[in-house]
């Protein structure tokens, strides 16, 4: 049985089955405090025991190397409490030793989005994906060949600084770090501090929506510019807005103004699975552990 974890910064996702496509059980948790909330998780994943891999999908920053004392940690993470967490050492102990596969939420689902990219293709998991994130925060992951990229860390690409839209120069951004980087511009709290209500409670004609598409537009056509990425996955909360993901693939096609080589074959989608992607992106990582031992 494998066992994954989806863990958000306002709630854990819980899952267990015995293949990604195969999940037989799920449980939330409310993300509180890390020993109350990581307890719960590991008991109610003991309960569907025994386990022969876990899967931790987590908010981050994390720690990903595995050379490192710290690596399945969330290390800076401004949400209160969690910074400094051992993560994946802490439930592999709690669960019997079992192996864990750790990497953001982000690229785990990025990983599982590339996977039924290639399911539909008959199987072809080459070329490359990135799935970006919109909802408290803004996060990224890229899929080469079917592998996640984390160079010397992983993709921090919520904190990449957009050109400002002309009608939007006076917000500074809710970023308590950079203002306003794309996170701090284009995130839920960031619609929020200016507008008073979520983007999906804005009236169709309000300005917000061609605003907050101009700057994911932006991400997408850097992400097409610099590596060439094929598709781009709008996921997350804010992105379920209606028609946003339209306005963004409209107005990424604008500024790019017919010069990438790619054309029409770079693409920006809603996800294949929904709101599955983490999760069984979680399972997929759960898997490699089980079968690395």
């Amino acid at each position: 049985m494998l066992a994954a974890i989806e863990a958000g910064g306002t709630k854990f996702v819980l899952a267990v089955g015995a293949t990604p496509d195969t999940i037989t059980a799920r449980h939330t948790i409310a993300t509180r405090d890390p020993a109350t909330t990581l307890a719960e998780a590991a008991a109610w994943l003991a309960a569907h025991g025994p386990l022969t891999g876990l899967g931790i999908g987590s908010f981050g920053p994390v720690e990903l190397d595995r050379a490192s004392p710290q690596w399945g940690f969330i290390t800076t993470t401004p949400k209160p409490g969690w910074a400094g967490t051992d993560v994946a050492r802490h439930l592999s102990a709690a669960l019997g030793g079992v192996p864990v596969g750790f990497d953001t939420d982000v690229n785990a689902a990025a990983l599982a989005e590339h996977r039924a990219r290639a399911k539909n293709a008959g199987g072809d998991d080459s070329g490359s994906l990135a799935y970006i994130t919109i909802g408290t925060g803004i996060g990224g992951g890229l899929v080469l060949d079917g592998r996640p990229v984390h160079g010397i860390a992983h993709p921090e690409f919520g904190h990449i600084y957009p050109r400002r839209h002309p009608d939007d120069r006076a917000f500074p951004g809710t970023c308590p770090h950079h203002g306003d980087c794309l996170e701090g511009l284009a995130a839920g709290p960031a619609v929020i501090a200016r507008w008073g209500v979520s983007l999906s409670e804005l009236p169709a004609e309000h300005p917000g929506h061609a605003i907050i598409a101009d700057y994911v537009a932006q991400a997408c056509h850097v992400l097409f510019a610099s590596v060439a990425v094929e598709e781009v996955v709008i996921g997350g909360g804010v992105a379920q807005t209606p028609g946003l993901v339209e306005r963004i693939a409209a107005r990424a096609r604008a500024l790019d103004a017919g010069y990438l080589p790619g054309g029409a074959r770079h693409r920006i989608i809603a996800p294949r699975l929904g709101t599955e992607s983490g999760i069984t992106g979680a399972m997929l990582l759960a898997q490699a552990a089980a079968a690395e031992g």
